[in-house]
């Protein structure tokens, strides 16, 4: 088994043991192989050791390996944007990815919707919740969401799946587990008015037992499977 199919194997058993102490399914918490930096190769790695959804923060960079992977023959992989989208890359995301975690502000979220080609299903989107007020984070203060989500989910090539948010740092579970809670509280309500809501993108390696605790579908991890980054290149 290569490096990244035991890293792979290993990130599972945890979100397995995660769910399993919390007496939810391992089936009820997806795991997205964050692959931001890392080359086509290590992603045919995890592919072939069972992985099908990937997270990109940059949005050239993703296309690039969405190209790739396409020309390849290879189907059935999910691409997650999950970076900061600014105004003028919303074309290339509504093209090319299956979605978008980082919907904030209803231009982006009409851009995605207007640029969203015809003959592909709806950009499945997620509203990304600042829930640690940070002045450094992408994302909107939890007061706002009725009202984005009531617009978003107007839009005809959207399909609005729920929350994301990326918490500020904490060390002891007690306190990342009350972060996650609210976020899962606020899930718990969009999801009560609207069908088509079914996810929470929340917890990375250092908070995801917390995060399923508290309700997350999704965790978000990279270094645990493709190892660390080298932002040089």
């Amino acid at each position: 088994m290569n490096d990244i199919a035991h890293n792979l194997a290993q990130v599972r058993e945890k979100i397995s043991a995660a769910a399993t102490r919390c007496g939810r399914a391992s089936e009820d918490v997806s795991l997205l192989a964050v692959s931001k930096t890392k080359p086509a190769s290590a992603i045919a790695e995890a592919i072939a050791a069972g992985q099908r959804e990937f997270g990109e923060n940059y949005v050239q960079e993703g296309v690039d390996k969405i190209r790739h992977f396409q020309e390849t023959g290879m189907m059935g992989l999910q691409w997650h944007f999950i970076g900061p989208l600014q105004s003028n890359k919303s074309r290339l995301v509504a093209e090319h990815f299956d979605w978008c975690h980082t919907v904030d502000r209803l231009r982006i979220a009409t851009r995605l919707n207007e640029q969203r080609p015809a003959d592909k299903a709806p950009l499945n989107v997620l509203i990304q919740i600042n829930i640690s007020d940070e002045n450094s984070k992408s994302g909107i203060a939890l007061a706002e969401l009725d009202a984005l989500a009531a617009q978003v989910a107007e839009l005809p090539g959207l399909r609005l799946r729920g929350l994301m948010a990326i918490p500020a740092p904490k060390t002891e579970y007690e306190r990342q587990f009350a972060v996650a809670q609210q976020m899962a509280v606020a899930f718990e309500a969009l999801k009560a008015r609207y069908v088509t809501v079914d996810t929470l993108s929340l917890g990375m390696s250092d908070d995801m037992e917390a995060a399923i605790a508290a309700g997350s579908t999704m965790v978000r991890i990279g270094t645990a499977i493709f190892g660390a980054r080298d932002y040089t290149q």
